[in-house]
């Protein structure tokens, strides 16, 4: 009998390149192209097409070779970064670097290119907020937008003596340690002192050597930490001398060819430490027969653009900032104090000029028409938002009973309306909650919650959200300059990242189709339930792109809003502003619009949108210290947190009394060899099976707190989640196979050569 000839082996298909990055993605060891030619049955002539596509992918920066024949993905940088400028190449082109880089291994190579004739060349140490083209081979050409700031190598610290010796303790988190001041370099400084020092060359032993060059803040003992991250991130805090003047010499507006207002109950409501009140609201059924159900709504603003006008003294003061900084101590207004609390605050009980919206829903809170005035109003009252909200709960105070039929039941009657249409088109719903920060009168903490929620938050949030986005309607009728708020939908890495995550906690997350707030809200509701809720909203939120100013509309996806922008708080934004400044031309509402060249909108847009990240993370700074100064007095105090980051060097832990973040170093965590895994965020013991996820539950030892700094280390108490039994495992206590013994063998002389020396490979890495 013949035998029958054996069918040739089906070829496996060759994997494209999005295939062949997901396998490098989601890889928790290091891969070559052995690995992936085994993972995807690739035979010899396939072998050689993925050397050749390899190859390509370096070539245009998508892959980046590590030692070993190994590759990664190639990381990247945002179209608009600070960098800073490192010296020249061989060809005299200068180079830069990000100064944020959280990737592995180099930054890319950065190639500085001159922009605009107004910008001087940078030279080396400085700093610039710069545009970024990658190149194509895994570098970049940079444009200055604006210089942030020279960057000779100092370090600000607080000076100190220990043991009559004087001392600079760094306010970086990421410095090494102190810095030994000789006596001669002190500039008189004082303990406590604020100071900028510049290190000295040369190798001693003991301390690194500084000499101060500056005694920033000093003489009312030590510097808080509000002035610390305001230092640190050169915030300006002072204005000048012809802006004060020309605040000070302000007066009353003039009520001619403006609407009244005075006569409707218009409230202002806000925290109750807040200074400054920009916006009030009032609402009535909507008198329109063809609008059952309806509501007619007044959103009044405070008439910015009348004081400060395009190109004056407090416009240029205004721009350079970008908007308000809050800490908890202080507040750093856009605007000094004699217009952001005094004309340009809508005081109860006196009259002030105003920008105002006529708003026009249904019942289910659609927008139906609306008009900008320009008018003059009297606030009626003062409110907080407790106060609204205890009223509305039926316990009104001596202020609100007067105004709980006439006014805020209307109010929450609009609300409902409002909220019915945020429903309907299902805004992005994410629960984070807002730390609050108690101070005593002397600036020591007294305590550290969780800002309370109200309805009466959500109602003012909704009044705002439908002026906002009535604002961005009639300038884009108009046809004028319009600074949007964008906010665009989620990349293809960060929701294929999200997708990993949520498949490790057994949340499905299907590929393919338009990303939607819709989508994101199925997720939430899912998980809200589980004990991977907190987890899962701090994933979402890290999944979307970061809201900006830009004269581009991309829609505001987060809010699921064809088009928006903000409007109403121009004493604390600049963007409202120059909203303000358009809608005054556009609508013919007298002097104070928008000029003819209002200037590059584009740069305008990078630069607002910088100086809000730079005062976001001053403020976030400031907290940080804070709390780190409340607890410093609690080492050894346990608490209970949850991982809120997973990293090569270790996990960032979050307190659940506090909301403080904190580190558990690699090498406090149980002896074993630990695996990092970026697609499931987490550390797995390579021995143990023992893993720390991102999302999980933890009892940690505080065992330091670094008020200076605002860093905190901890110490896990507990041993993370076990390894999952298999199919087949043997019973605990069953002898391991031989395997699994020289596995073991293997991670015992890891562990000792650890222990033996100082520089322990990458042991814990």
């Amino acid at each position: 009998m013949t035998k029958k000839p054996s069918k040739p082996a089906k070829k496996s298909p060759f994997p494209n390149r999005e295939e062949i990055l997901q396998f490098i993605r989601s890889s928790s060891k290091r891969v070559g192209k052995r690995e992936i030619a085994r993972a995807f049955k690739l035979d010899s002539r396939q072998k050689m097409t993925l050397k050749k596509a390899l190859r390509e992918m370096q070539l245009d920066g998508t892959l980046e070779k590590e030692k070993g024949r190994r590759v990664r993905k190639s990381e990247t940088l945002p179209p608009v970064a600070v960098v800073e400028i490192t010296g020249t190449d061989s060809d005299g082109d200068l180079l830069a670097r990000p100064v944020d880089w959280d990737g592995n291994g180099e930054a890319p190579r950065i190639y500085m290119i001159q922009g605009h004739r107004r910008h001087s060349a940078p030279g080396p140490g400085d700093r610039v907020l710069a545009r970024l083209t990658p190149t194509g081979d895994g570098e970049f050409e940079g444009r200055t937008i604006r210089a942030i700031a020279a960057a000779p190598r100092q370090t600000l610290g607080i000076f100190e003596k220990v043991g009559g010796e004087a001392r600079l303790r760094p306010t970086d988190k990421r410095a090494r340690g102190e810095f030994a001041i000789d006596p001669r370099d002190t500039l008189n400084a004082e303990p406590g002192d604020l100071v900028r020092a510049e290190p000295l060359r040369g190798r001693r032993l003991g301390l690194s050597q500084a000499r101060i060059v500056e005694v920033i803040h000093g003489g009312e003992g030590s510097a808080s930490p509000s002035i610390i991250a305001l230092v640190d991130y050169d915030l300006p805090t002072r204005f000048s001398a012809e802006a004060e003047k020309q605040a000070a010499g302000a007066g009353a507006a003039p009520a001619k060819d403006r609407d009244d207002f005075r006569s409707l109950p218009l409230v202002t409501i806000d925290g109750a430490d807040a200074r400054d009140f920009d916006d009030a609201v009032w609402a009535e059924p909507d008198p329109d027969k063809k609008n059952p159900g309806g509501w007619h709504l007044l959103v009044a603003i405070a008439d910015v653009a009348w004081y400060v006008r395009s190109g004056d003294a407090l416009d240029r003061d205004a721009y350079q900032r970008g908007n308000s900084a809050y800490f908890p101590d202080q507040v750093v207004p856009m605007l000094p104090e004699a217009l952001s609390n005094g004309w340009c605050s809508l005081v109860p009980g006196e009259d002030r000029p105003c920008v105002a919206v006529h708003l026009w829903i249904d019942a289910s809170g659609k927008l139906r028409r609306h008009q900008f005035r320009r008018g003059v109003m009297r606030s009626a009252a003062r409110l907080t938002y407790e106060q609204v909200q205890a009223a509305r709960d039926g316990n009104p105070d001596k202020t609100t009973r007067p105004l709980l039929n006439s006014v805020i039941t209307p109010l929450y009657g609009a609300y409902q309306s409002l909220l019915k249409g945020r429903t309907a088109r299902d805004a992005l719903e994410l629960e984070m909650p807002e730390r609050r920060i108690d101070l005593a009168p002397d600036g020591t903490v007294n305590g550290i919650g969780v800002r309370q929620r109200l309805d009466s938050h959500k109602l003012i949030e909704e009044f705002m959200i439908t002026a906002n986005v009535a604002a961005a309607e009639t300038l884009e009728k108009a046809a004028l300059p319009c600074m949007y708020r964008v906010h665009d939908q989620p990349s293809k890495e960060k929701l294929e990242a999200l997708r990993n995550v949520l498949e490790s906690v057994g949340i499905r997350f299907a590929r393919g189709g338009t990303p939607t707030p819709k989508r994101f809200n199925q997720i939430l509701k899912k998980a809200a339930a589980t004990p991977h809720a907190p987890m899962v909203n701090v994933m979402v939120l890290r999944s979307q792109a970061q809201a900006e100013y830009a004269p581009e509309n991309v829609g505001h996806f987060g809010l699921a809003l064809v088009r928006y922008c903000h409007f109403t708080s121009p004493i604390r934004r600049y963007a409202d502003l120059l909203v303000h400044r358009a809608l005054i031309a556009g609508g013919r509402l007298g002097p104070g619009g928008l000029e003819k060249n209002p200037g590059d909108f584009v740069e305008l847009g990078e630069h607002l949108s910088m100086t809000e990240r730079r005062a976001a993370n001053a403020e976030r700074d400031a907290v940080d210290r804070f709390i780190a100064g409340f607890l410093a007095d609690r080492i050894g105090a346990v608490f209970q947190g949850r991982i809120n980051g997973v990293t090569r060097f270790g996990l960032f832990v979050t307190l659940t009394e506090t909301g403080a973040d904190g580190l558990v170093p690699m090498r406090t965590l149980a002896d074993d060899y630990y695996v990092h895994d970026e697609t499931r965020h987490s550390l797995r013991g390579r021995n143990s099976g023992i893993e720390y996820r991102l999302g999980d539950e933890v009892e940690v030892r505080l065992t330091e707190a670094n008020p200076v700094t605002g860093g905190m280390v901890l110490e896990l108490m507990d041993s993370g989640t076990p390894p999952l039994a298999k199919k087949g495992a043997k019973a605990k206590g069953a002898r391991p196979s031989r395997r699994a013994k020289g596995r073991a063998k293997g991670g015992a002389k890891t562990r000792a050569a650890g222990r033996r020396k100082s520089t322990g490979g990458r042991r814990r890495r």
